[in-house]
């Protein structure tokens, strides 16, 4: 979208005082669709065709029942800044994935040596939801790899076919690597470890996944339906490191750094993830730029590296989690 151009729909609105049901039922189509609150009666979604779809209609809906409805197209001067907005649609999509992933928990403790009863089924309908959610994720909450690897382990786990395979790095050499653009804790951590001890001549790509169709030979990590993405309990590095066999003391560490930051459970404990969260954050406000973050990135996991290699740290049990 072009400088200055409108980036966002509004709909300010005000509804009767009866009957009373209507606010239930407005507030619901707007959770339906995705929209997030600005302030009181004044809802907002990303600009576009099927979002002014959306609105137009429950417009009419409110005109209809006596209410006021208007729609505007709007860029912020002053007030909300775009980035704050964004964070917004990504808190709301995120709380959406928290449930839908507490629901894939629960029906995980139910899997022992055989599914139980209807498995299928209740899996197909979690699948339904996630797919429900991910139509409204407009700006690509980081929920979304979570729940998609604990259904990915959970379909595993029905059809009976394990965990998977480890990989060879030889295999893997002198490919392009795709990821979702915006890169932050997993996706800048996992580039690192590609690089460095997979495919040192990896090239990337950083992409909008809604718009991103797969080229031949190309791989993909933390992206829904990507080769390697979260499985399980585990984040993207996690999985990198598993499925690569990558047996080090150092990068254990790092891995349990970036599950704690990256999946927020606290499930190791690591003391180090507060201040690798800390300065990461800061190198993505500071560096739009995906390449640039992964680079400088980069040089921080190189440090960390050669600082527990150094120190052999012993590795950490898991906490247990809390029912």
């Amino acid at each position: 979208m072009a400088a200055g151009e409108e980036r966002w729909l509004l709909l300010i609105h005000q509804l009767p005082a009866s009957p009373a049901y209507l606010r239930v039922k407005v507030w619901r189509r707007l959770q339906r669709i995705g929209a997030v609150a600005l302030r009181g009666s004044v809802y907002v979604l990303p600009r576009g065709e099927p979002a002014l779809e959306d609105f137009q209609w429950l417009a009419k809906e409110i005109t209809a029942a006596g209410g006021e409805a208007s729609l505007c197209e709007a860029r912020f001067v002053d007030g909300a800044a775009d980035g704050e907005l964004e964070a917004m649609f990504r808190a709301a999509r995120d709380a959406d994935y928290a449930a839908l992933a507490a629901d894939v928990r629960a029906l995980a403790r139910r899997f022992g040596k055989r599914p139980p009863a209807g498995a299928a089924d209740a899996l197909a309908a979690l699948r339904a939801r996630k797919a429900e959610i991910v139509a409204i994720d407009f700006c690509g909450a980081t929920g979304r790899e979570v729940v998609a690897g604990l259904l990915a382990e959970l379909e595993r786990k029905l059809g009976g076919d394990g965990a998977r395979a480890t990989v060879r790095a030889k295999d893997h050499r002198g490919r392009t690597w795709v990821t979702r653009r915006g890169i932050q804790v997993d996706r800048i951590a996992s580039a690192w470890l590609i690089r460095r001890f997979i495919d040192p001549d990896a090239s990337f790509r950083f992409v909008d996944a809604k718009a991103y169709t797969p080229a031949p030979g190309e791989l993909r990590f933390d992206m829904s339906d990507g080769e390697f993405t979260h499985e399980g309990e585990r984040c993207s590095f996690e999985t990198l490191v598993h499925r690569f066999g990558l047996a080090d003391r150092g990068l254990g560490a790092i891995a349990e750094i970036v599950h704690d930051i990256d999946l927020k459970d606290d499930r190791f404990g690591r003391p180090e993830a507060a201040g690798v969260a800390l300065v990461l954050a800061g190198i993505a406000a500071a560096t739009p730029d995906d390449e640039q973050r992964l680079a400088r990135g980069a040089q921080l996991f190189d440090e960390l590296y050669a600082s527990f290699a150094s120190t052999a740290p012993a590795r950490r049990r898991p906490r247990a989690r809390r029912r």
